[in-house]
């Protein structure tokens, strides 16, 4: 999936002492009308937002921590509503949200049960004593959602998107990111100290002695960085092909001999008629394996323990949150204090049970004549991706056939889901918070493994309704629009094409262009990941991908600290392209309509206008320098300026004379 990056949420701006202001797709109140749009598009639109200060709380403040509060104002309601109800009938959705939501918001029991409900799991590490034992917990980490070792999950085969397929990738690291353990800069030296710090503390606060703890750390610390070592970056897990290895399960026995398979595939009940097994990085597999027998099992029991606390600090009593949030939020992030207990409750109860808590919102948040304006905008998208197929001259008339295939057959999901989920054997209670979380963790690990040996489900959502965010699924071919990201200023059934064409450029635009940017372009109007492009087309893509590549690789949003435009490429076409798509898709739209000069700026200006400020986010230079060395997204700033800079029409609408000129890349960009 690719998703829209958006940042953490926060509470909703409010100016001065003034009263709540009306939602704007494009508010001139941000204007800073002494910065030429044509040399700063960014500031231009929003110079006047600059002065709204970062929360305590957050590591970015803008457009969509506002409309994430609008959405957390009903979802609260809803919660609150829902706990009062203590006698809701068990297996109801009022009852499970209700129950769950009450768990996390009872402080006193939380604190009360401090780390006795991780005991069982706990006293399973420690007594660990031969190399099945590792593979057994591992499986119990990974059937309740939890990390370690390397990643196991279920979903569609790349190559056949039709069947669902056990899948084993690299490992998830503590730290954001391999390069961040292999780095030999200063800083990078002293943020591995703090991290060093950070789980000692937490293995104190776990009962370890000081100078135990400090040591279990630093044996963390190197299991993970060998486990750096052999993951891939980045910007290399962009390769679908590189990251497909179908292979025998059997075949794992010489793959990574020293690994304790059967063992493993018992605990997480994986069936023996689940014979084939995808490997996305085998050269990683085979280094772990390895390291089950270099490392020693005391080590191993101390890295296990890291995962399993460091999964569920955040659900423990004060002094494990407080410490997580020291090292994840504060020193990674420059955050200054948490969010609010209900909104931290609240995000949770979203990621257990988010389709029981969708049911809801929706009733009170998205109407049919939203759905139904939004589903014409998303036609009116496909139609404009059709003419850019068409007009692109570097494309053959084979292979823009295949595309205009793969157009014609991309699904649009929006809203809500047609078919809700069925939570009915997940058994939640008023019991110690991280029981719930580990109990719905266990419970969607065992949804996924159903499905092995069974057709894929295409009418299911990847997101719940109420998320602010978007994504587009290759293997599926699909868009999908919740509810929540179709709110105001993003999205107003009764404001005019410019404006909401503007503003969701960044979103249907974006989406739809991701269907055909470096990493969709390779799978078929099916999903299957399939060469259906001529030789002659590919290297013309990558001509003009690369000139996008040079493009942002020159952005520089920090001292010395560039971006980096192959990680980032698939971000970069997608809002380059989905710009100029969602500028044709409102001229189509608008075509027989008279559309309106509005405070002295033309509908051409407010489309503009409206995509920029659909940006506006205040970023703490914390949170700023992680995204660019830890995101595939690159910086706000940059999502503006980079997809005007490549667009003549922009340089039309506000008569560009001088500042900004038109590089190479505007002339062969993708799309």
């Amino acid at each position: 999936m690719h998703l829209r990056f958006l940042l953490l949420s926060t509470a909703a701006m409010v100016l001065a002492a003034e009263a709540p202001r009306p939602v704007l797709g494009v508010d001139t109140a941000y204007l800073n009308r002494t910065a030429v749009p044509c040399v700063d598009f960014y500031g231009f639109a929003n110079g006047g937002y600059d002065k709204v200060p970062i929360p305590g709380a957050y590591a970015a403040y803008g457009v969509n921590q506002e409309i994430d509060d609008r959405n957390w104002v009903i979802l609260r309601d809803i919660l609150e509503s829902s706990a009062k109800q203590t006698k809701a009938p068990k297996g109801t959705i009022i009852q499970r949200i209700g129950d769950f939501y009450a768990s996390g918001m009872d402080e006193a029991a939380i604190e009360k049960a401090g780390i006795a409900p991780l005991a069982d799991a706990l006293t399973r590490i420690s007594a660990m004593n031969d190399p099945a034992g590792l593979a057994q917990m591992l499986a119990w980490l990974h059937s309740h959602g939890l990390n370690g070792g390397f990643t196991f999950f279920v979903a569609a085969d790349d190559k056949d998107s039709s069947t669902e397929i056990a899948q084993l990738n690299q490992a998830h690291l503590g730290l954001p990111e391999r390069e961040y353990y292999l780095r030999t800069d200063d800083a990078s030296k002293l943020l591995r100290e703090k991290y060093v710090a950070h789980i000692t503390r937490i293995f104190e606060l776990a009962g370890d002695a000081p100078a135990s703890a400090k040591e279990a750390a630093g044996k963390v610390l190197a299991l993970e960085t060998r486990l750096a070592e052999a993951s891939k970056r980045l910007m290399d897990l962009r390769d679908p092909i590189a990251n497909y290895h179908k292979m025998k399960r059997l075949a794992l026995a010489d793959l990574a001999k020293e690994f304790n398979w059967p063992a493993y595939f018992k605990g997480i009940a994986l069936l023996d008629s689940q014979t084939d097994v995808l490997v996305g990085q085998p050269e990683f597999l085979k280094a772990f394996s390895k390291l089950t027998q270099e490392g020693s099992l005391a080590d191993w029991k101390s890295y296990l323990r890291w995962n399993l606390l460091n999964a569920t600090a955040a659900e423990l009593n004060h002094a494990f949150e407080e410490q997580n949030f020291a090292f994840y939020g504060a020193t990674l992030s420059g955050r200054k204090e948490m969010l609010p207990r209900w909104k931290r409750v609240l995000q949770s109860t979203d990621q257990a049970i988010g389709e029981d808590l969708g049911q809801l919102y929706v009733k009170r948040a998205f109407s049919p004549a939203a759905k139904a304006r939004a589903l014409e905008m998303v036609k009116f998208h496909k139609e404009a991706m059709r003419l850019s197929i068409q007009n692109s001259p570097w494309m053959s008339e084979e292979t823009k056939q295949a595309a205009f295939h793969k157009l014609d057959t991309m699904g649009a999901k929006v809203g809500y889901p047609d078919a809700w989920r069925d939570y009915s054997k997940l058994e939640i209670k008023r019991q110690p918070h991280v029981l719930n979380v580990l109990a719905a963790r266990a419970f969607e690990f065992q949804r996924r493994m159903a499905k092995l040996g069974k057709p894929v489900d295409r009418a299911e959502w990847g997101m719940t309704p109420q998320t602010n965010n978007a994504y587009y699924n290759p293997s599926l071919n699909e868009m999908a629009f919740p509810a929540g990201i179709l709110q105001p200023p993003f999205f107003d059934e009764k404001a005019d094409d410019a404006v909401n064409y503007g503003a969701l450029a960044s979103t249907i635009g974006h989406e739809l262009t991701h269907g055909f940017d470096d990493q969709g372009r390779q799978y078929d109007e099916r999903g299957n990941l399939k060469d259906w492009w001529a030789p002659s087309d590919v290297a013309a893509f990558k001509e003009r991908a690369d000139l996008v590549v040079k493009q942002y690789d020159a952005y520089e949003p920090l001292p010395g600290l560039h971006v980096n435009g192959s990680q980032s490429l698939g971000e970069n076409i997608a809002d380059v392209g989905g710009l100029k798509i969602s500028y044709v898709a409102y001229k189509l739209a608008s075509k027989n309509k008279t559309l309106k000069t509005v405070e002295g700026l033309t509908p051409d200006q407010r489309f503009f206008l409206a995509f920029a400020q659909g940006w506006r986010t205040n970023v703490r230079p914390e949170s700023l320098r992680l995204q660019v060395t830890s995101d595939v997204h690159c910086p706000i700033r940059y999502r503006v300026i980079g997809p005007v800079m490549d667009f003549p029409e922009f340089y039309k609408a506000f008569d560009c004379k001088e500042g900004l000129k038109l590089p190479d890349a505007a002339v062969k960009s993708v799309w």
